[in-house]
């Protein structure tokens, strides 16, 4: 087992104990909603990691802070993932295809719009 799926099947456990646990039982786009809100919410506590707030005294950015704060966005995007049926390896070929094409776009391989080289 590779990393990733490690990690798809430790959030898959969790899910399923926090599940039974609480009793939840949500549609699976109910699901993605509550689970994107709760992204949203890591997001901005990771902002706020980063000095977000020009408005105050910049601080020295804690990394172990941020990477706790990276961690729980994983957690949260594997869970979604994991709620609309994807497996770790959907991710890492949707991913591969995505990435190749976000090279050719820069290459200006691509028929968009803006992507001349």
């Amino acid at each position: 087992m590779d990393k990733l799926e490690k990690i798809f099947s430790l959030q898959r456990q969790f899910d399923e104990d926090l599940a039974r646990r609480r009793g939840l039982s949500y549609r699976p786009e109910v699901w993605v909603q509550k689970e994107v809100l709760a992204m949203l919410s890591e997001l901005a506590e990771l902002l706020d990691e980063v000095n977000f707030k020009w408005w105050k005294d910049p601080r020295p950015v804690d990394r172990q802070k941020v990477l706790e704060e990276l961690v729980d966005l994983l957690h949260f995007f594997v869970s979604t993932c994991l709620k609309m049926g994807f497996e770790a390896d959907d991710l890492y070929e949707a991913y591969v295809r995505k990435n190749r094409e976000n090279f050719n776009r820069q290459e200006g391989l691509t028929a968009r719009e803006g992507y001349k080289s």
